[in-house]
Parts: structure tokens; sequence; C-alpha cells
């Protein structure tokens, strides 16, 4: 069926709370009139429908408007441009960007818990550095957490040096933190706190899907409280069935408190990584 209207050009798109929307529609005069267009299939009453076709016939002509993108909408769209070869075809994407970046404050209410993770944060990366790991930080994160260690951090490197595609490259450099020896990655850490509760996991989930052959161990970090959250999250059949194995045996957790418990040890360079099978958890060992 060929359509009555189209918009090819994403920056014709009304927004709704342009004046010419939102005060000469019915709905959008009622304090719960987000209900109207969260879900498809929702009747309009006869005015409505008729200004949003009359200014949706306008867009579709020579005389429309360009409103343009919010840089939140370009990073959607960005976001949108990824896609992965699988058997049967290629498949479109969507992989998000760490919710915080360079110079963002966060709000009042969450300061304190963002600074907690910024700490967990610089300590992972501190106590990689003395095992002799080079260490990865998304650029988003990286004055925070050399802000808290007050110094430089010479193992911190500018690229990875890993031979992915595009779209698995983005999903890892959005990791908190990754361990690195030589080309491979070591280790990888997710630092979990409420105001980003699946971020870290979800993210997990999709470095699994896209490489499910690749053999990284993995770890959600967080609050003692939060860990049998953490299990049940992860146990999820979304997260059981992908290829390879579930995320449930791949993916640990360490709670703040041994992460803080191993950055007191004095002989960290004479360790390796092993150490950290001293304090991770397994959902399977529930």
């Amino acid at each position: 069926m060929k359509p009555k209207i189209l918009l090819e050009d994403l920056a014709k798109a009304v927004p709704i709370s342009e004046k010419v929307l939102w005060d000469n529609l019915h709905f959008t005069q009622d304090p719960m009139w987000i209900s109207m267009v969260r879900s498809s299939l929702r009747e309009l009453n006869e005015h409505d429908g008729r200004i949003l076709v009359e200014t949706l016939t306008t867009q579709g002509g020579s005389n429309a408007i360009k409103y343009g993108l919010t840089q939140a909408d370009q990073k959607k769209l960005k976001a949108q441009k990824h896609t992965v070869k699988t058997r049967e075809k290629v498949v479109a994407v969507s992989v998000p960007e760490n919710e915080t970046d360079i110079g963002q404050q966060p709000a009042m209410s969450e300061d304190a818990e963002v600074r907690e993770s910024i700490r967990i944060q610089a300590e992972l990366a501190r106590i990689g550095e003395q095992m002799g790991m080079k260490i990865w930080i998304p650029r988003s994160d990286r004055q925070r957490v050399l802000s808290y260690l007050g110094r430089k951090l010479p193992s911190l490197v500018d690229s990875l040096p890993l031979n992915y595609d595009s779209t698995t490259l983005t999903t890892i450099e959005n990791i908190d933190v990754l361990w690195l020896k030589g080309r491979a990655i070591v280790r990888a850490f997710e630092v979990e706190h409420k105001t980003s509760i699946y971020s870290g996991i979800l993210r997990m989930a999709d470095l699994m899907a896209l490489q499910p052959n690749l053999d990284i161990k993995a770890h959600i970090v967080g609050p003692e409280e939060r860990k049998e959250k953490v299990f049940q999250e992860i146990a999820r059949p979304v997260f059981s069935l992908l290829d390879g194995k579930p995320l449930s045996e791949r993916c640990t957790f360490i709670s703040y408190d041994s992460v803080l418990e191993l950055a007191k040890e004095k002989k960290l360079q004479y360790m390796s990584d092993m150490v950290l099978e001293q304090y991770q958890e397994s959902a399977t060992d529930e």
C-alpha cells in the first residue's frame, strides 16, 4: 500500500510542543495527554484527527518546515545506524551511549551515589594497572576517574587494539573498565548504581550476543545489597538463551566492598587477575 503522506526527512517531523499542535489538539490539554501517544491504535476525536492530517499534509509538501533535531535526537539516530550480519540477513541494532557525558553534572539526589561509582571505577583501573594491565575507560568517564585518582594513569590506552566490527567496538568502548593484555581483553567490569540500574547488564549481554565465542571474564560490580537483584536480572530468559553460554554463566558479581578490600592489598604488582576468583560470586552458585 502506497503511503498518502511520506516525511522522508526526519527533521520534518513536528514536535508535539509546537504551537500548531500543542495549542490546538484537545488531548494535549489533559495532564495525562502522553497516554494518547504511548501506545498504538488509540482513537482520536475528529477535531484532533483533522489537525494532525492537515499538519502532516503540509509537512509532506513543498512548504514543509524543518524543525531540526535536538542533541538527544541526533544521538538516537546515530545509535540506529549500527548493523549486525546474521546467518540470514543484516539486522539494524541500537548501541546506547553512556548515560553521562563529560561535564554533565548529576542531580543532587544522585550525587553521592555517582561519586561512589566513580571511586570504584577508579580503584578498578588502579588495581589493574598495578597488576601490569593496560586500562580502558570510556572517554565520557575519564575526566572524573582521573580527577578522583589525582594523577594521570600511564596504563590508560587511547584506543582499543581490537579487531572487531564497528558495532562490537562501539559496545566494548562503553564498558566501564577493561583490563587489557596485549591485544586481548582479560577482564571487563560494569559498575552498577541505581541511576543506571540495568545499563551494565544490558551492555554485557549485548557483547555476548555480538561475539558469542569471545572468552571474556565479565563482572558486574555493585553494592552488596544489590547482588540478588543482579542475579535475578542476568538469569532472565532473554539473557539465558544467548548463543554459547547463558549470561549467568559468563558474568559474575563483585561487591564494592570486595573491590575496596582488594585495593588495600600491598602486593598487587605480584598478583595476577586470577585473584578476582576469590572475590567474585556467581548466580549459578546460588
